[in-house]
């Protein structure tokens, strides 16, 4: 049986939020989760157009957290997305292990916590080793398994900059259990070469650009969205410009929103997962912080960012 994709249009990877200092439970070494803040924040963004969640992506801390930790994150936020009336929110869960068996534990898991889709990392460990052939036989084998539709979560800058080719994407295109990726990289050329492939079935096979400073050249390719870390802070904006978009406003309009986007991704460039957190912090819930661990490795400016 083809699975099918996710819906077009603007998804979020959420940061994940941990008890504040303030809270009667937060622990300096092990803080515990703060699936209240996680539940405002997730209502926030659906409220504000976007399509659905990614939670345990990069922006999530996923790597920091336990396997308890991933199965409550999913389970809260699809129960929570259901009583709200937003059932028809796909949830999109990822993975970033390095071999096959715990890709699929994870991925089973995130099917009984009530994921919809599965977003697994292109395994980097020995880059210096890595052929194409290989990385595309590793996803077929997860794909073959995979209690859930996967995406390709292909994000060099994590994965020892182990590139997928757009020949494999071809090939990866066509397994019936994987639908789409996300293409965490600049590299306008290889966005189109794989949305625009005459080989590549765009009805089952969605590609979204993982930066929102990409989304308008890359919905101009053949694109279906974006993952964007921006539209965790600012939704409607990004979904204002896919919105428009799809309706054929003026390229005038779409440019002068495509810019303010890229104005705002600077934030998300220069901080990453730090500034999204600060930002969402300062804004809207006033509440949350990073593993503590993830800290220690911060300079000291965007330390005080935080703080």
């Amino acid at each position: 049986m083809v699975s099918s994709p996710p819906p077009s249009g603007i998804y979020v990877p959420v940061p994940t939020f941990f008890a504040s200092q303030s809270a009667s439970n937060y622990d300096p070494v092990n803080n515990p989760l703060d699936l209240e803040t996680q539940t405002k924040h997730s209502i926030f963004l659906v409220k504000g157009g976007v399509r659905g969640l990614v939670i345990l992506g990069s922006t999530g801390e996923a790597i920091h957290l336990t396997n308890k930790e991933r199965n409550e994150l999913i389970t809260s936020q699809r129960k929570e997305l259901d009583n709200a009336g937003f059932k028809d929110r796909p949830i999109i869960a990822g993975t970033a292990t390095q071999n096959i068996e715990e890709t699929l534990i994870q991925l089973e898991d995130a099917k009984k916590a009530g994921a919809e889709y599965g977003m697994v990392l292109t395994p980097g460990y020995f880059a210096s080793a890595a052929s194409q052939q290989g990385i595309a036989k590793w996803f077929e084998a997860v794909a073959d398994k995979s209690p859930i539709p996967i995406m390709i979560y292909h994000y060099p800058g994590v994965t020892n900059n182990v590139v997928v080719a757009p020949s494999t994407f071809e090939r990866l295109a066509q397994h019936p259990n994987i639908v789409g990726c996300k293409l965490s990289h600049g590299d306008i050329p290889d966005h189109t070469l794989i949305a625009s492939s005459p080989k590549i079935d765009p009805s089952h096979f969605k590609v979204f650009s993982g930066l929102g400073q990409n989304l308008l050249p890359v919905l101009t390719i053949g694109g279906q969205g974006a993952i964007d870390g921006l539209a965790g802070i600012f939704p409607r904006v990004v979904v204002k410009l896919f919105n428009l978009f799809q309706e054929g406003a003026d390229n005038k309009q779409l440019r002068e929103l495509q810019f303010k986007i890229c104005e705002g991704e600077r934030l998300i460039g220069r901080w990453g997962t730090v500034g999204i957190k600060a930002a969402v912090y300062w804004q809207y819930i006033k509440a949350g912080r990073l593993k503590w661990w993830f800290l220690v490795i911060l300079s000291a400016a965007t330390f005080r960012l935080l703080m």
